[in-house]
């Protein structure tokens, strides 16, 4: 018989978010995208998202488990396994070093390549988007990859890891573009699961809600189905695919600036 050549170990990916449906909203298209190329990707959901409501009678026990079996069936409907909830207060994420310990605890056991997280410094917007993104920022780097910081967790068996890419979400400043036209329908799937959160009347009503944000992250529209991310590298970039009419539209965005510069 043929000798038979070991698999290829799969890529891993990390998104860090703050609530359930942060990710649906930001980047289900993307990570579903992960999941049919192979990746293993796993979900971290720093809150759950125990406030969120406007009904006085729901608690913030009920809500968050509530919410927390919303978020698992929508990362069912996206292909991704696994979520961890690491249950910290809604609206109460301090980035402390205590907080900090905890990303790099699940950067180092997930030992992701690329992490997907909140831009951290797009302005104005939920206090706990602006800081779970600086926070995993720094979990990345240097802490998760020095065996000096939180050497507690090595002591006990737990590696240093090097991430090589970082995507954040909900950027201002969007250099890296990923087409998800063929993860639509799942990406609406997956949103609609969050019932206590989505307030769209129908399925046609979303469907138009996420081609403006589409739009919206692809400047031009010249791809009606895109999500956007400003992309950090720290090593031999992997990332999710990107379509040839975004990188050429990246390209003539930066040749334009260029010109700019040297007109002015």
């Amino acid at each position: 018989m043929p000798d038979v050549e070991a698999p290829v170990e799969p890529r891993r990916a990390l998104v860090v978010m703050a609530h359930p449906d942060d990710i649906e909203f930001t980047c289900g298209g993307t990570v579903a995208q992960l999941a049919d190329d192979g990746w293993h990707v796993t979900f971290c959901l720093v809150t759950s998202g125990d406030k969120g409501t406007k009904d006085p009678m729901l608690g913030p026990a009920d809500l968050g488990a509530l919410r927390e079996a919303e978020q698992e069936a929508a990362a069912s409907e996206l292909g991704i396994k696994r979520c961890i909830f690491l249950r910290v207060p809604d609206g109460h994420v301090e980035d402390g070093s205590e907080f900090r310990g905890q990303l790099v605890g699940v950067l180092r056991e997930v030992r992701p390549e690329l992490m997907i997280t909140w831009d951290g410094y797009r302005g104005f917007n939920h206090r706990d988007h602006r800081t779970v993104g600086i926070a995993a920022l720094d979990a990345v780097f240097p802490l998760s990859r020095n065996a000096n910081s939180y050497a507690e967790q090595v002591a006990s068996g737990v590696e240093p890891v090097r991430v090589n890419t970082v995507l954040l979400a909900g950027s201002n400043e969007p250099n890296y573009f990923v087409d998800v036209s063929d993860q639509l329908e799942r990406r609406i799937d997956a949103l609609l699961r969050h019932a206590s959160q989505v307030q769209a009347p129908n399925r046609d009503e979303m469907v138009k809600r996420m081609q403006r944000r589409s739009r919206q992250a692809a400047r031009a529209g010249r791809i009606p189905w895109s999500e956007g991310f400003r992309r950090l590298t720290f090593g031999d970039a992997t990332v999710p695919r990107r379509s040839e009419a975004l990188k050429a539209d990246a390209k003539a965005r930066n040749e334009a600036r260029e010109d700019q510069a040297c007109n002015g």
